[in-house]
């Protein structure tokens, strides 16, 4: 293994995945920490933890595992994967993960990138856009679990952790890899490293070469195969065919959008935490629910924030989350030992969650639904799945992940 990643969400290890993937590595995505060694063919190993949200001893512990992992496979470089919207509270998870990592990895600097301008996503003088708004500007401000609600990643970063954060400017990031090297700090640092476009991104991967440690959205991965000489390609697919669900519990704005979308020609269950905190609803009924459709269902729980907000005044955020992922989670697992085949998911934590139900271990990378977004293939089933971020997708992804899963590549 040449490569390893920590992905600190499920959609945001599939994300990463297919970055690299069609940058020409081979990769798999495991769910957790694996017992067994990997393949020795590997190239890249991408460990997906629930870890975004987890406690910070938790979200410590659990990413140790998978570098040690990681290292003892031979990854010479560690990639901590986090959402290109940085999110994360005052008390981590992301902040003392990297304190963490970097002392494992005996790493004196850490490069700092959630930069993704595919999807909208950039730095430019510390600060993170989402599209033309600044990120507290930009909706994340109302993130049930993560509010984002400040823009300048170095004031984030420096709440979270006991190491000085630097900066790596536009005008240095534009005169190319060794302008990035020239203005990394001499001592220990992190360091937000400014990006607005694709080929910043592949400036500061090759600036990254021979650094132990590194972090960011799936973005930072576009410049690091060509380290270790590969080429790009896109990944192979076979079709898996058979009943289908959409499961949502993203409330992003996009999301909603989608469902929205969705609902308009499909059946459709909204799931609220009134009724799954009462279990009102069991994933056993939900589950007979949706295969009594006869055509492919959506089961969501995306709603307005604000309504969002008077659940968790109501019950607790903890509560709230809890409850609708147990629910999730158990319908995804009726729903496969009674036959369903393919699983549209949007939310990291609801990810998680039907991910965790399906009992799925690895997952091989296909080609891409949405900028972002694979579908990808249970590595030990006969099982499809998408595993969508938040605000990532057209209105129609839903259909069209549908769609490619039944479609030759």
């Amino acid at each position: 293994m040449k490569l390893g990643v920590i992905a600190d969400d499920f959609t945001g290890a599939s994300d990463i995945a297919l970055t690299i993937a069609e940058a020409g590595m081979t990769v798999t995505q495991f769910i957790g920490v694996p017992e067994a060694t990997a393949n020795p063919a590997l190239d890249v190993g991408v460990i997906a933890l629930k870890s975004r949200t987890a406690p910070v001893t938790d979200a410590v512990a659990n990413s140790l595992a998978a570098c040690r992992w990681l290292i003892q496979q031979g990854a010479e470089q560690i990639v901590f994967k986090v959402c290109s919207t940085f999110d994360s509270t005052p008390q981590g998870n992301i902040g003392p993960v990297l304190e963490a990592l970097a002392e494992e990895l005996g790493a004196d600097q850490v490069i700092v990138c959630p930069a993704f301008p595919e999807n909208g996503r950039s730095v430019y003088q510390g600060h993170l856009f989402v599209g033309d708004r600044l990120l507290n500007e930009s909706g994340m401000q109302d993130h049930p679990l993560t509010p984002m609600t400040d823009a300048d990643l170095r004031r984030v970063l420096a709440a979270q952790t006991s190491w000085p954060v630097a900066h790596v400017p536009l005008h240095a990031v534009s005169q190319g890899a060794q302008a990035i090297r020239s203005n990394l700090s001499d001592t220990a640092a992190m360091a937000i490293i400014d990006a607005i476009h694709d080929a910043d991104l592949l400036a500061i991967g090759a600036a990254a070469k021979g650094h132990k440690l590194l972090c960011g959205g799936s973005g930072i991965a576009l410049g690091l195969p060509a380290n270790f000489g590969a080429s790009a390609r896109t990944p192979n697919w076979q079709p898996v065919t058979g009943p289908g669900v959409v499961i949502s519990g993203s409330c992003s704005r996009r999301t909603r959008e989608q469902v929205e979308a969705f609902r308009t020609r499909n059946p459709a269950y909204e799931v609220t935490a009134d009724a799954a905190i009462a279990g009102d609803v069991t994933p056993e009924g939900l589950a007979d629910w949706v295969l009594m459709q006869s055509d492919t269902p959506l089961v969501y729980s995306s709603a307005d924030p604000d309504v969002v907000r008077e659940a968790q005044y109501k019950y607790g955020r903890e509560l709230a989350a809890h409850a609708i992922e147990t629910l999730f989670s158990g319908c995804a697992a009726a729903l496969a030992d009674r036959g369903v085949t393919r699983f549209v998911v949007a939310g990291g934590e609801t990810s998680g969650a039907v991910v965790s139900g399906l009992g799925v271990h690895a997952l091989v990378i296909g080609p891409r639904i949405a900028s972002g977004v694979p579908v990808v293939r249970a590595a030990d089933a006969p099982m499809a799945l998408a595993l969508k971020s938040g605000n990532f997708g057209d209105r129609d992804f839903f259909q069209k992940a549908l769609d490619l899963m039944e479609t030759s590549f």
